[in-house]
């Protein structure tokens, strides 16, 4: 009997978890994964729906997996944000979809996997605030030195442009001991890389404990033995403290290295986004995280085009941009969704004015990233080696990330070495050379 399910996650890597925990319920009852969806009867399409794009490539994903019912692939099953979001326009637009599973209730995805699926029981969504299972856990699919772990579930924010809250439920942090207790297993399995992850890191503990307790969490993780890096993305600026800035700088296995997704700089387009932060309130945080943690790379994300930025909005944004020099900066440009307040809002921006400042914002920022990398030239850092590219000449190539660069969003290091490197290993490596995102070394001993 076949028993085989293709699974493929899109999106974030907190979707990822929520995929990885699929896979594992399934492996419990016996069933394999596999990584080609021609071997496959059931496909699983685990989707984001954060934004258009990310809809349109779901959807895509959805409409190809679909192609192969006319082969082996028996029952086609959709999850994730997408399942939780548009639960009767997909069913009406997708006959091909055999049922539907929303972000709250994986637990179930056995039971549509097994059983025949009725008309009852096609769509399986709400209970979005379900606490978080710890009873479950995950076949991991990322390589065996790095992990993510999710921290919380939900989000609390409720900033104008985003659907999370609504698809994603209410925040829900994770009791303490059970992260350690995780992240003690990760490292006993060969993991050397934990990054942590949540809607908001920074919110960690507020809703079990009265108090934001990401800043303890870390000097927890931090004690664990053979554990190397510890990496914090999503951070918001109004709840980085002066506690957590010193558990950053004291600590020697969190990572000088911090995510912090600002959206804007102006005032009054963070007010109508619904954000607690304001420019002055950035610009003295930016200056304390520098001035107390030596050479920390702070990483951003933007949104341009947001309904009524006008163009002196704009223009200060990019002053803001040239003044702070962020290390690394990925933007976006406004996505009108559906369910939001910013949907509604006046004053939509015209697509190719938002496509403009996008690139216009990317152009800057591969200026800086140029200048700061360059600056690297001559150093020694630490990389986390990932991959061998070649062997040859009597030189080695391979690819890693250092402490300054997050999986999967930011640069590489390309290392040269006259000697085999075990991947997974974290080496010196004597930076000769830089590109716009990029840094080039040769590896001076293995660690």
């Amino acid at each position: 009997m076949n028993n085989k399910i293709y699974f493929e996650s899109l999106g974030c890597s907190k979707n990822l978890i929520d995929a990885e925990v699929m896979m594992e319920l399934l492996i419990q009852h016996n069933f394999s994964i596999t990584d080609q969806i021609e071997e496959a009867k059931i496909a699983v399409i685990n989707t984001c729906g954060f934004i258009e794009s990310a809809k349109e490539e779901s959807i895509q994903h959805i409409l190809s997996a679909a192609t192969h019912k006319e082969g082996k692939l028996a029952k086609l099953i959709v999850t994730g944000c997408l399942a939780e979001r548009y639960q009767s326009e997909l069913l009406r637009e997708m006959p091909e979809i055999d049922a539907l599973l929303g972000t709250g209730r994986y637990e179930e995805i056995v039971e549509l996997v097994k059983g025949p699926v009725n008309s009852q029981e096609k769509v399986r969504a709400g209970n979005i605030s379900n606490p978080y299972n710890e009873k479950i856990g995950r076949f991991r699919t990322t390589p065996d030195y790095m992990a993510y772990v999710k921290i919380a579930e939900g989000c609390d924010n409720h900033c104008t442009y985003c659907i999370i809250p609504k698809i994603r439920g209410k925040y829900r942090s994770r009791k303490m001991a059970d992260i350690v207790k995780e992240v003690q297993q990760l490292v006993d399995s060969g993991v050397k890389e934990i990054v942590l992850i949540a809607q908001d890191t920074t919110a960690y503990g507020i809703d079990l404990y009265n108090d934001f307790k990401l800043p303890e969490l870390l000097e927890k993780l931090n004690k664990i033995e053979n554990l190397q890096w510890i990496r914090i993305l999503y951070c918001y600026p109004e709840r980085i403290t002066s506690a957590l800035i010193d558990v950053i700088k004291n600590s020697d296995k969190v990572c000088k290295y911090l995510d912090i997704p600002l959206q804007h700089s102006e005032d009054s387009v963070l007010k109508c986004m619904n954000r607690s932060v304001r420019k002055s309130e950035i610009y003295s945080l930016i200056q304390k995280l520098r001035h107390e943690v030596k050479g920390i790379a702070l990483r951003t994300t933007l949104i341009v085009g947001f309904p009524g930025e006008k163009s002196s909005d704009f223009e200060q944004l990019k002053n803001f941009i040239y003044e702070m020099k962020f290390d690394k900066l990925g933007v976006f440009s406004y996505s009108q969704e559906e369910g939001t307040a910013a949907a509604a809002m006046d004053n939509q921006i015209p697509d190719n004015i938002k496509e403009e400042r996008k690139n216009e914002i990317m152009k800057i920022q591969q200026d800086i990233s140029a200048e700061l990398l360059k600056m690297k030239v001559g150093s020694v850092i630490k990389v986390l080696i990932e991959e061998k590219l070649t062997d040859e000449n009597e030189s080695l190539e391979y690819i890693g990330r250092s402490e300054y660069d997050a999986p999967e969003i930011d640069g590489s290091v390309y290392v040269t070495s006259s000697h085999e490197i075990e991947i997974g290993s974290i080496i010196d490596v004597r930076i000769n050379g830089a590109l716009e995102y990029d840094l080039m070394g040769e590896a001076l001993n293995e660690t």
